[in-house]
C-alpha cells in the first residue's frame, strides 16, 4: 500500500473522548474544550495498542505499536504533537502529527476548529507527501450521553484532496467496581475527491468499550470498512489499547 493510501485510508485523528476511536488516545486534539481560564497547561499520554487503525485501515501491518502525545493549551487554544510507529512495507517507521486549533463553547455546544499536519520523519521520498487537513467539529453532552460530528478537509496538495465526515456517539455506564465504563461508536465516510488516495470513496466504523480507572484507560474496539482492498489491512478486526495520561 502506498504511503498516500496509508494516510488517507487508514481517523486520525474515541474516547479519551473521540481519541480512542482514531488512535489518538488522550490527545488534547480530541479532548473536551478546556475551561475558559487563561492559564498555560500541558498534558502527555503514552499508549500501547495491538494495531494502529486509522479510518478503518491498519497503519502497522496489523502489528502492535507504541504511541504518545504532548499537548499545550491556553484558554480555548491548543497545540501538540502525536506520534506512533507505522509499517507500510518501506522505510517509514514513525508518524508524527502536528496540530493546533481552538475550542470555543456556545450555548452548551462545543466547537473545535484546527489544522493537522501528518509527517513521516526519516522516510525517504516522504518530504513531498506531508498531508495537511483542516478540521471543524461540534459536540454536545446530555448528562452521560455524548454526540459529535467532525469534518476533515485536505486541500489539493501534490494532487491529493479529500473530505472525511465522522459522527460519534458515547454513553457512560454506571461505575463497575473501580472502573468507569463507557460504550462508544464512530461512523466515518471518506470522499476521495481527486482520487489521489488510491482507495476511492468508502465508509468505516467502530464500536467498543473503554474502562477508565485513575489515569489508565483500557479500550476494546471492533473496526470494519466496506473496502475490499487493501486486504487484509481494511478487514474487520478487534483492537485492544491501554493508555496512561499525565498529569
Amino acid at each position: 500500500m502506498s504511503k498516500l493510501a496509508g494516510i488517507a485510508g487508514a481517523s486520525l485523528m474515541a474516547l479519551s473522548g473521540a481519541a480512542l476511536a482514531d488512535g489518538y488516545y488522550g490527545s488534547v486534539k480530541d479532548a473536551p474544550p478546556p475551561k475558559p481560564e487563561r492559564e498555560l497547561s500541558f498534558s502527555a499520554t503514552l499508549t500501547g495498542t495491538s494495531d494502529y487503525v486509522f479510518r478503518g485501515v491498519s497503519q502497522t501491518n496489523q502489528e502492535p505499536t507504541i504511541q504518545g502525545s504532548f499537548d499545550l493549551s491556553y484558554g480555548i487554544f491548543y497545540a501538540g504533537v502525536w506520534g506512533s510507529g507505522v509499517d507500510f512495507g518501506d522505510d517509514a517507521t514513525t508518524e508524527l502529527d502536528w496540530y493546533a486549533g481552538f475550542k470555543p463553547v456556545w450555548n452548551d455546544f462545543e466547537f473545535d476548529f484546527g489544522v493537522i499536519l501528518y509527517t513521516y520523519p526519516g522516510a525517504s521520498g516522504y518530504d513531498l507527501i506531508q498531508v495537511t487537513e483542516l478540521k471543524a467539529g461540534v459536540s454536545k453532552s446530555f448528562d452521560k450521553l455524548g454526540v459529535g460530528g467532525v469534518v476533515y478537509y485536505s486541500p489539493d496538495i501534490n494532487g491529493y484532496e479529500h473530505v472525511v465526515v465522522e459522527g460519534t456517539l458515547s454513553y457512560e455506564l454506571p461505575k463497575l467496581a473501580m472502573f468507569t465504563p463507557t460504550v462508544s461508536g464512530l461512523v466515518g465516510y471518506q470522499d476521495d475527491i481527486s482520487g489521489g488516495t488510491g482507495l476511492g470513496d468508502y465508509t468505516y466504523w467502530n464500536a467498543g468499550l473503554s474502562l477508565a480507572v485513575e489515569k489508565l484507560t483500557f479500550d476494546f474496539r471492533y473496526w470494519d470498512t466496506d473496502l475490499s482492498n487493501p486486504a487484509p489491512l481494511a478487514d474487520e478486526r478487534f483492537v485492544f489499547s491501554v493508555g496512561v495520561s499525565l498529569p
